[in-house]
């Protein structure tokens, strides 16, 4: 049975802390994919495309190249690390045959193999963003539940079906495709819902959405912290079969905590006026916003006078004053008309927004899907430095949900100081500054463009670490990528909900998904013409990727301009006359318009 909105709002917290540890154990683990390219290197998946008589790659150093076995014409050769003398002053070395089978765990290795499989991540990476638009729009009909109930499930199911096909990797290899699809589709329904819950946290949604958003870019630890495991000598199999049943967990705690219902929006959470309208007698029941718009509404008509002669009052004394269903009846298109879904997709705050992320989407997946072939480059084909830093990248993942709060913060900052339309602006009428009563949409849009200006710097520092060719300097681009990573989709998110209706981002954030998803399909052709053009080097693609980048800065300059545009919106109504509903004589302002 699933608990009520009230019940939810109560266990608000668990919700939130089981989110956050769900979304780090079944989320975007995908993202972690240089740690389970290994294990599924090792366990044989496409090993049948390589060659036994020898790799076929142009540029592969998946592992040293080994010492061939002794043999009889020989000996010395090969057992002996001293020069072995031939007679007549020539002396020889053992030296390593540069075409000789590749092998981890017993399985050969192959470009072919790295291409096979980078394919199946690209699916699943795609599927990560691109399957928020549907998402979204379910979700903000129907509710969290029933997509995070779905999510788990798939999620499991694509433990299962990778445990399958290592079972029998020469047979089955091609499930990794529909288990990565999975997957991939499983863990953005575990993300995607846990990001209406900071909806029940009031003036902390944006830090809690940068804790959601943080737990899920950090999950990428989860694939490192397996590898661990495995190395220790745990089965492939029995570790994916356990954390299938681990996600059966994560369906409980779904069924018996999670509404039914959408989360509705902090401005719908209150249903309580802060203003007294206790003598005014309504014909019918009405709450949230909807109650103060009409409010304001009728008091706008009194005020002027019109009502006079078109309604009927019961008497003009403020205490026995009555107003008619007909008093309610707003003039004006709903607020969600006048915001409709096509006009908030064609605004350019969503269209910069877009191509921001869009940006940022294809340098990090880039980055994820060639990490291990650029770290092999760098060490000379070195597999335990390779393992060693594919593990430190897995550990720096944690960055993310520490760092994102930071994010949250200022897209927090001072919103508790703004003007919330009530009991501020009467402190502004009595005489206090103007200057501190900040305005609630100027503040947040302030804040955006903070957050988005520090995000796009951090992403241009990171193309520059990744132009340098130096090992240990990647650990630097480990720690910005990690960090932008969870920057941006915080900072998109908490735009979306200072911008736009509640009830539209989810459809929002979905488009936006799917729009980067699709431009980050760019990164398998950038993976081929690096392994086959570029023989392996990736500065080139490193160098338009990092002036594709500054584009990210066009976001910022038209904040900056929209910000100008709310300070004169905001100068010209201050000079209009304000207008209150006064009880009984009194000074104080019951109503403001």
């Amino acid at each position: 049975m699933a608990p009520t909105l009230a019940t939810a709002f109560s266990r608000r917290w668990w919700m939130a802390v089981t989110a956050i540890l769900e979304n780090l154990l079944f989320s975007a683990v995908l993202l972690g994919w240089g740690s389970l390219l290994i294990m599924l290197k090792s366990e044989g998946f496409y090993s049948y495309l390589c060659n036994e008589e020898g790799n076929s790659s142009i540029y592969n150093l998946s592992r040293p190249l080994e010492m061939p076995s002794p043999n009889n014409e020989y000996p010395d050769y090969y057992e002996s690390d001293a020069v072995v003398g031939l007679g007549d002053g020539v002396e020889i070395k053992p030296l390593v045959p540069m075409d000789g089978p590749m092998k981890m765990n017993g399985w050969l290795i192959c470009k072919e193999q790295d291409e096979m499989l980078n394919l199946a991540f690209t699916v699943g990476s795609f599927l990560l963003s691109a399957i928020t638009l549907p998402l979204g729009i379910v979700m903000d009909k129907y509710g969290p539940r029933k997509l995070r109930l779905l999510g788990s499930t798939c999620f499991g199911l694509s433990c299962l079906l990778i445990a399958y096909g290592a079972y029998k990797p020469n047979d089955l290899s091609v499930l990794i495709f529909i288990a990565l699809t999975f997957n991939g589709f499983g863990g953005m329904c575990m993300t995607f819902t846990s990001l209406t819950l900071p909806n029940m946290f009031g003036d902390l949604r944006s830090t809690f959405i940068a804790l959601m958003i943080g737990s899920y870019a950090s999950s990428a630890v989860t694939f490192p912290g397996v590898k661990v495991i495995y190395d220790f000598g745990v089965p492939f199999i029995t570790i994916l079969v356990v954390w299938a049943a681990c996600a059966g967990l994560v369906f409980l705690n779904c069924f018996f905590n999670w509404p039914m219902e959408p989360f509705p929006g902090p401005e719908d959470m209150d249903y309580t006026v802060k203003i007294k309208f206790s003598w005014l007698g309504f014909d019918h029941k009405i709450t949230g916003k909807q109650f103060y718009r009409q409010v304001t509404t009728v008091g706008r008509r009194l005020s002027v006078g019109s009502s006079l002669k078109q309604k009927e009052l019961a008497t003009k004394d403020g205490h026995m004053l009555c107003l008619s269903t007909m008093d309610l009846e707003l003039e004006s298109k709903p607020e969600e008309e006048s915001q409709s879904f096509l006009r908030s997709i064609m605004s350019p705050i969503f269209i910069l927004s877009a191509t921001t992320m869009c940006i940022t989407q294809l340098r990090l997946i880039f980055y994820m899907g060639a990490m291990n072939s650029i770290l092999e480059s760098l060490s000379g084909g070195d597999l335990n430095t390779v393992s060693l830093y594919s593990s430190i990248f897995g550990v720096l993942q944690l960055l993310c949900l520490m760092t994102t709060p930071v994010i949250g913060q200022i897209m927090d900052w001072k919103l508790k100081d703004c003007d919330d339309g009530e009991e501020k602006k009467e402190l502004c009428s009595k005489g206090e500054p103007k200057k501190k009563c900040r305005d609630r949409k100027i503040q947040k849009v302030t804040n955006a463009l903070r957050a988005f200006i520090l995000t796009n710097i951090l992403l241009v520092g990171f193309g520059v670490t990744c132009l340098v060719p130096n090992l240990p300097l990647q650990i630097a681009s480990f720690i910005l990528h990690t960090v932008v990573r969870g920057f941006i989709h915080s900072a998109v998110g908490g735009l979306y909900a200072a911008v736009y209706p509640s009830s539209q981002f989810g459809s929002l954030t979905g488009m936006q998904s799917l729009v980067s998803a699709v431009f980050a399909l760019l990164q398998q052709p950038l993976f081929l013409a690096m392994m086959g053009p570029l023989e392996g080097d990736p500065l080139w693609v490193n160098v338009g990727l990092l002036g594709l980048s500054m584009l990210g800065f066009m976001l910022p300059l038209y904040l900056i301009c929209y910000r100008r545009t709310l300070y004169r919106e905001q100068e010209q109504k201050e000079d209009n006359a304000k207008i209150y509903i006064k009880i009984n004589g009194s000074d104080k302002p019951e109503v403001f318009v």
